[in-house]
């Protein structure tokens, strides 16, 4: 037996791991509403069914809190259907197997119609009545009531819910990950309550029906009894009523279960982690006053004459039993503390001073993001931002030629819900709004029709966009909209700053681990590069400006020769950039323009270059004594050969002097997108230059 019973709890378990468990049942109520089913299965399920209800009952009895046993509104409703399924079952077998006898329908249903109401149809209906009046009227009620009042009141608490926890989080009493924990805690218990709300109606559903099925059996069977199988009126009442009223029984004290678990449930206050038995414990029996009142009071009646003496007697002996011993405990725990409070106690320890280690440095690259974006982030929410970020990491790595730091991820309550914020040592560098349930179309400059939704900007390149549905992806590409989704239009915003940004994240720590690796290969370049010719602050300086213009450092050892080449005659980070541009000049080319041999590019009126270089050599690099009317003039012309050029399927480059590129550079960087400044020295000996326009003094 103890092994059959081992084997059939593993079985058990074995179906719940896999899933199995709901739609068992629910093929097994399919099954009860259309087959036949044999006496003994009936009696199998009905058995089943008390069991189950009590089973949840205890549960309910034994949770800690409402939201332990979240899945009970699902529980009701299985449990319901289980029960109705079992009641047209029964009534199947009643009508049809009836004038046999009480014991047509099972043991179950004869036991509760003979044994439990002594075979007394009448006093069977009075009792059926009884149990659906206390189901329907008192506690599926009140429970229904309880619980529509529980799920209004918990919708309406749950703003300042959030902000208590928002408050708690800001002034640093919890955590990132507990203010998350609590959130979904109050989303959780606002889901259940108003999931109570609905399931109390199937318990009150479930009452009525059972009140319906007693007569509709009941008028059935003397239909059946007397027309179909010839049985006296009196002989078919008896049968067909005692089937039908310990059918009802049968029915009626599950939902009886049902009804006082949904209805303990939904009255629960959890104020701390304590099943009912212990908070009735705990609540009952911590004041003696009470016990000892109504001991006096029940003793006082008991000696009355006439009345039930030595019940009222006992019953008034044990509670004033029970008030003396809570009285004694208490004085005992009293004398304790007492005692324990003249006790000596040890000076509490020195606060800890302030030190270093208390001031945290800043995060290199940060990203903060707002509450409704972190599942982009989570991977137990299936986020895959986290690897997006990875590879733009690597890639970014692997084009610049030094490790990028990582990115320190953080929720912001103090942000939109659907923003982000990137920062670079501190400060912020870029936010946007991306709305995670969503693709961004964006527009690349030509398009055949337009889409549906919320108009935006892809935050990398300010290009026009649009917020779609994820089953708009195909039309949308169809019109020629690039889509994308969301974690991919922040990896490519971050990319986007990452690369143009380069050089702040660029520092010594960075250029010794270039040198370093160097070293493993030219150690003797390296030792002769520094101490010896360069600072390492001056070789940052110019690895930085390399960055700042767009030039990798991948070619480390042509960067070193360079320097330790030219570092004797100058230590003018400009100077030496510029000397290193010129190093670098097939690959910088080759990054613009390919491997074309022929390179199309734009020149400056020679009078105009003239005049340009006198200026910086009276002025500086600063220019500061260039006309505006002729700075804007030489935007506007420049911006027009750079689009010209574009539109052409050509790479925009401006062609001059070495004396001026640098300047000309940062003058054109922000102003026109995709204009690239070269001087001539830095074009290689293999390439040819074709001059295709010309900017004058004039335009």
């Amino acid at each position: 037996m103890t092994d059959a019973l081992t084997l059939f709890m593993g079985r058990l378990k074995l179906a719940g791991a896999l899933g199995l468990g709901p739609p068992l049942v629910v093929l097994l109520m399919m099954a009860m509403l259309v087959l036949p089913l044999p006496a003994m299965l009936l009696d199998l399920f009905f058995t089943f069914n008390i069991a189950l209800s009590l089973l949840i009952l205890l549960v309910v009895i034994y949770t800690l809190r409402p939201l332990d046993f979240a899945v009970f509104p699902t529980v009701l409703l299985v449990a319901t259907l289980l029960r109705l399924s079992l009641n047209v079952a029964s009534a199947r077998v009643v009508l049809l197997e009836g004038h046999n006898g009480p014991d047509a329908a099972g043991k179950v249903i004869e036991a509760f119609g003979e044994f439990v109401i002594g075979g007394n149809y009448a006093v069977g209906i009075v009792v059926f009545i009884i149990l659906v009046v206390i189901n329907f009227v008192v506690v599926t009620k009140g429970a229904g009531r309880v619980s529509e009042v529980s799920a209004r009141f918990t919708l309406d608490a749950m703003p300042g819910k959030q902000m208590a926890i928002d408050a708690d989080l800001n002034a640093g009493l919890i955590n990132q990950d507990a203010a998350r924990a609590r959130r979904a805690e109050v989303t959780a218990e606002a889901d259940f309550y108003g999931s109570m709300d609905g399931a109390s109606k199937f318990v009150r559903g479930d009452a009525v029906a059972g009140i319906l099925i007693l007569f509709i059996n009941v008028i059935g069977g003397l239909i059946v009894g007397m027309a179909q199988h010839g049985l006296p009126f009196a002989e078919a009442l008896h049968n067909y009523t005692l089937l039908t009223i310990g059918d009802g029984l049968v029915a009626q004290i599950p939902s009886l279960l049902l009804s006082v678990g949904s209805a303990i449930i939904v009255t629960r206050v959890s104020v701390s982690n304590e099943n009912i038995g212990q908070q009735f414990s705990k609540q009952f029996f911590q004041d003696p006053k009470p016990l000892g009142l109504s001991a006096g009071v029940i003793g006082l009646m008991g000696m009355i004459p006439g009345m039930p003496n030595m019940a009222f007697l006992s019953l008034a002996a044990l509670l004033g039993g029970a008030a003396f011993a809570i009285a004694k405990r208490q004085q005992d725990l009293a004398r304790v503390v007492a005692e324990d409070a003249m006790t000596p106690r040890l000076a509490p320890p020195e606060v800890k001073e302030l030190g270093w280690d208390d001031v945290q440095p800043v995060d290199l690259i940060g990203l903060e993001v707002g509450y409704r974006l972190i599942p982009l982030v989570d991977k137990n929410q299936g986020g895959q931002l986290m690897a997006k970020i990875k590879g733009v990491r690597k890639k970014l790595s692997q084009d610049l030629g030094f490790l990028i730091p990582s990115v320190h991820i953080r929720d912001n309550l103090d942000l939109s819900p659907t923003a982000y914020r990137l920062t670079l040592l501190g400060v912020t560098v870029g936010e946007a709004e991306i709305l995670p349930d969503r693709l961004m179309a964006i527009n690349p400059g030509r398009v055949y029709g337009t889409l549906r939704g919320i108009e935006g900007k892809d935050p990398a390149f300010g290009l026009e966009a649009i917020w779609i549905e994820p089953e708009q992806r195909d039309h949308a590409q169809t019109l020629g909209y690039t889509v994308v989704d969301p974690g991919t239009v922040l990896a490519t915003h971050l990319s986007h700053i990452l690369q143009s940004n380069a050089h702040q994240l660029f520092g010594h720590e960075e250029a010794q681990q270039l040198l370093d690796g160097l070293a493993r290969t030219a150690p003797k370049l390296v030792e002769d590069l520094t101490p010896k010719t360069l600072p390492l602050g001056i070789i940052v300086k110019v690895m930085q400006g390399l960055l700042q213009e767009g030039v990798p450092l991948r070619d480390v050892r042509t960067i070193a020769e360079t320097l330790a080449e030219f570092g004797g005659r100058s230590q003018d980070p400009g100077v030496l950039v510029a000397v290193v541009r010129a190093a670098l000049g097939r690959l910088i080319v080759q990054k613009i323009s390919g491997i074309e041999k022929e390179i199309p590019v734009v020149t400056l009126d020679p009078e105009l270059e003239q005049l340009l270089q006198k200026i910086l050599q009276t002025a500086g690099q600063d220019a500061a004594g260039i006309e505006p009317g002729l700075a804007e003039q030489m935007l506007k012309a420049l911006e027009e050969k750079t689009q010209k050029l574009e539109l052409e399927g050509y790479p925009a480059i401006l062609l001059v002097s070495s004396a001026i590129r640098p300047w000309l550079a940062r003058f054109v960087k922000h102003a026109i997108a995709g204009l690239n400044v070269l001087a001539y020295n830095e074009i290689p000996e293999d390439r040819q230059v074709k001059v295709v326009a010309t900017v004058g003094q004039r335009g």
